[in-house]
């Protein structure tokens, strides 16, 4: 797959404890964008956040949260990320979970698969 220039990159925020189909919504998302054909996924666990509800989640070891912030990259073309927002919304809806969804545009410098055998 080769992706160079203006691209798409989705940014998806959720906290750990969101499941769906009895797995992390992490894995069912990124599950799904291999399964379209999307260029890569990346799933970042944060150390503190809060969100609409303003609860405080905290890695710090006196107020350890078992609902660490997540957040998933996507990046690829425009196109191939607006078909995957609907998946996302509607993975949002099973799951019954808050979270907020962003997307803008990137610029794409380098994308190869790597040459390990």
């Amino acid at each position: 797959m080769k992706l160079e220039g203006v691209g798409k990159l989705l940014r998806i925020f959720i906290g750990e404890s969101d499941h769906v189909e009895k797995k992390p919504l992490y894995h069912v998302i990124v599950e799904r964008a291999r399964g379209l054909g999307m260029a890569g996924a990346t799933v970042l666990r944060g150390v503190e956040s809060f969100g609409a509800g303003s609860v405080v989640h905290t890695a710090k070891i006196l107020e350890l949260s078992e609902d660490l912030p997540l957040v998933i990259e996507i990046v690829d073309t425009e196109e191939k990320i607006n078909g995957f927002l609907p998946v996302v919304e509607e993975l949002f809806e099973k799951a019954g979970c808050g979270g907020m969804i962003t997307e803008e545009k990137v610029n794409v410098i380098h994308y190869t698969h790597g040459i390990n055998p």
